[in-house]
């Protein structure tokens, strides 16, 4: 989604749209890669206005994947949903110093751009990606499967021997040494 800079007051301007996943290259490189799934179009509302020489973005982002655990296996759906903050300054006003700096929270979500236009796609699909979790689980208290038989531990228990072994030493279980 792309919006001319000079059609950007200093008055809030609603920006409501509803677009596929694969209008997104990222997103769709997260599906081609089988993390997940999209099963729902990303919906995307954003309040955008000038403020003193940068342009402010109130975000809103809403979709839904389907992934699989990663301790079972199982397939499970989950709801994105997230809001984000993020300032558009022209490109030639940023620093170019190459000194060390420390950044503060406000060049943590700044964003430069060139030109009479702001894309917006390139940050909603960086957002839609953060808030997908690194290590997906069906529910927080997952079993996972068995790691000899492979039965998902969350249906049933299997019959395997369920010894706890530290396989930290194990290559020194039979050593022993003479005096």
């Amino acid at each position: 989604m792309k919006v001319r800079v000079d059609d950007i007051k200093e008055r809030e301007k609603q920006l409501f749209y509803e677009e596929a996943p694969d209008a997104f290259p990222s997103l769709a490189a997260v599906t081609t890669d089988k993390f997940c799934t999209f099963i729902a179009p990303v919906t995307v509302s954003l309040t955008v206005f000038r403020e003193y020489d940068h342009i402010r973005t109130n975000g809103k982002i809403k979709t839904r994947v389907r992934m699989k655990c990663s301790r079972c296996l199982a397939e499970f759906d989950v709801d994105v949903d997230s809001s984000f903050i993020l300032i558009y300054s022209k490109a030639n006003q940023l620093s170019n110093d190459e000194d060390e700096i420390e950044l503060g929270d406000e060049d943590l979500i700044s964003v430069a751009y060139t030109g009479d236009e702001i894309d917006f796609s390139p940050e909603i699909a960086e957002q839609v990606i953060m808030e997908l979790p690194i290590k997906p689980l069906c529910k927080e208290d997952c079993q996972g499967l068995c790691p000899q038989c492979g039965a998902d531990l969350n249906e049933s228990e299997c019959g395997c021997e369920k010894s706890v072994h530290n396989l930290t030493f194990s290559a020194l279980k039979n050593f022993k040494v003479e005096k």
